[in-house]
């Protein structure tokens, strides 16, 4: 059985994370995850701290095992968010988008692990100075916000940067990515493209069809020029998205082409208008199934790899 350092920091029992996705992540999902083994994590992105008390006390009713919330730094109401949070059940924080030393002794008083997300070594020992118990290091083929890094250059260079647990994000959807993961220095992984097609996520049904049909080149990065680049599946806003951004529009018409994206993609399947966000490993993403058989299906694959592994020794 897979047990690494993450298992016993946050008491689950693999290590495997489901990502905090804005707009998408609520407490049905997370909470399947949660039951099947893994962290099951709400998102805040939305800053309605209303919204989101009614999904911590729904997670508690569905689940007894640790779940996390994540915080997005430069969100609306974020300190309302933080103080949500502090006051729930909840086992873990993980944060994007910032520092969280800020919050950082409201959410330890309450007994939270706290485990942000970088994209650099610079940022991963800020926060280990800051007091994080461990780091999710994203690499750029992640779906969503992205940094410069690749997952490969990234996680040994963050393993040889800090002393905490380092969790790797990006590009990762099976047994193969997870023990590639772990062969880099990795505790554990965040997935978040995989658990777009659970049977508990609740994105629109053209959103899913949109994944099922993707492949290999089907994603695309836009918005490198507002330095906010975000990678979603290849779809008419994307590619107006992409034209614009090498256009004399000005940075302000670019920013609000991209309104209520999220939205339209998410709750309408708005296939003109939305933007369906994942990640490059989305071609591999090809079936839906509930959240527990995704988690028991990596972890098994996990284990097999690894076993595997072993064929290369002399």
């Amino acid at each position: 059985m897979i047990c690494t350092p993450i298992c016993e920091l946050c008491g689950i029992e693999y290590p495997v994370f489901q990502g905090g996705m804005a707009h998408i992540s609520d407490a049905r999902l997370a909470a399947a995850v949660s039951n099947a083994g893994g962290l099951g994590i709400i998102t805040s992105a939305n800053g309605d701290v209303k919204w989101l008390k009614e999904q911590l006390s729904l997670m508690d009713s569905l689940t007894d095992k640790p779940y996390g919330v994540n915080v997005m730094l430069l969100g609306r109401n974020v300190e309302e968010v933080a103080e949500a949070v502090a006051e729930s059940k909840a086992a873990v924080v993980t944060t994007g988008a910032g520092n969280p030393s800020k919050f950082m002794k409201l959410w330890k008083g309450a007994g939270i692990i706290v485990i942000p997300v970088v994209a650099s070594c610079a940022m991963a020992r800020l926060v280990e100075r800051s007091g994080a118990d461990a780091v999710i290091a994203e690499g750029c083929e992640s779906g969503g916000h992205v940094g410069e890094a690749t997952t490969m250059a990234l996680i040994p260079q963050v393993c040889d940067a800090v002393d905490i647990p380092v969790i790797a994000a990006g590009g990762i959807a099976d047994g193969r990515g997870v023990a590639a993961a772990f062969m880099l220095g990795a505790d554990g992984v965040q997935i978040g493209t995989r658990f777009l097609l659970a049977k508990e996520c609740s994105i629109s049904e053209a959103y899913k069809e949109r994944l099922l049909k993707a492949n290999d080149t089907s994603t695309i990065v836009t918005g490198k020029r507002l330095g906010h680049p975000v990678r979603s599946i290849k779809s008419p806003l994307s590619r107006n998205l992409a034209k614009a951004e090498y256009s004399d529009i000005s940075d302000e018409e670019l920013d609000k082409m991209a309104v209520g994206s999220l939205k339209a993609a998410v709750a309408d399947g708005d296939i003109q208008h939305g933007c369906f966000l994942a990640g490059q490993i989305v071609g591999l993403v090809n079936k839906e199934q509930t959240a527990g058989e995704i988690v028991d299906e990596i972890v098994k694959d996990t284990e097999r790899v690894l076993k595997e592994a072993q064929k290369w020794e002399r």
